[in-house]
């Protein structure tokens, strides 16, 4: 499976490479960084996160996509389409390296995958569960006009799920 390229104005969004441990495994063994999407992992942990991201590419078609920033070169995070086995409902997610929080570039990218999974895959509709304490994330949410819905349980622990905007509505309010 070829995992389709996608670009932003700061960010491409492409397949998961060999290259891509390092930088991934410092986000994983930083509190900071992955206590919202999981917890903490060593390097062989953060391998095997890498491997399920890049399989579920080969198994629904779609998946996470590893963001490199167009200008440095660097991997800055993750985000795309998702939805693994046990997922309530199909989910757009995201999570970036400490060095690029707080610049917008989750909104950016987000925007772009939203816009993918609705175009590409046909998705009528995509949530983002957010736990109650990440309000980094839920500012990004308010920013793509995803809004409250309720709360829920993933992976035995609650969140927020916030819907977004259905295909149609999108549409309607660039008119």
């Amino acid at each position: 499976m070829t995992v389709p390229v996608l670009e932003t104005e700061r960010l491409r969004l492409r397949g998961w490479r060999e290259g891509d441990l390092s930088a991934f495994a410092e986000f994983w063994a930083d509190d900071a960084t992955a206590r919202f999407v999981g917890g903490t992992s060593n390097r062989e942990g953060a391998w095997r996160i890498m491997a399920m991201y890049l399989g579920h590419w080969v198994l629904r078609g779609y998946g996470l996509w590893a963001l490199q920033d167009k200008i440095s070169g660097q991997w800055a995070g993750w985000c795309g389409p998702w939805n693994p086995e046990g997922w309530p409902e199909r989910e757009i997610g995201w999570a970036l390296a400490r060095a690029f929080h707080g610049r917008g570039y989750a909104t950016e990218a987000a925007l772009r995958a939203r816009d993918f999974a609705y175009r590409d895959l046909g998705w009528p509709t995509a949530v983002s569960y957010i736990a109650a304490e990440n309000g980094a994330s839920q500012r990004v949410a308010a920013r793509l006009g995803a809004t409250f819905e309720c709360t829920g349980e993933l992976r035995g622990k609650p969140v927020g799920v916030y819907r977004h905007p259905a295909p149609g509505a999108l549409a309607n309010r660039s008119n």
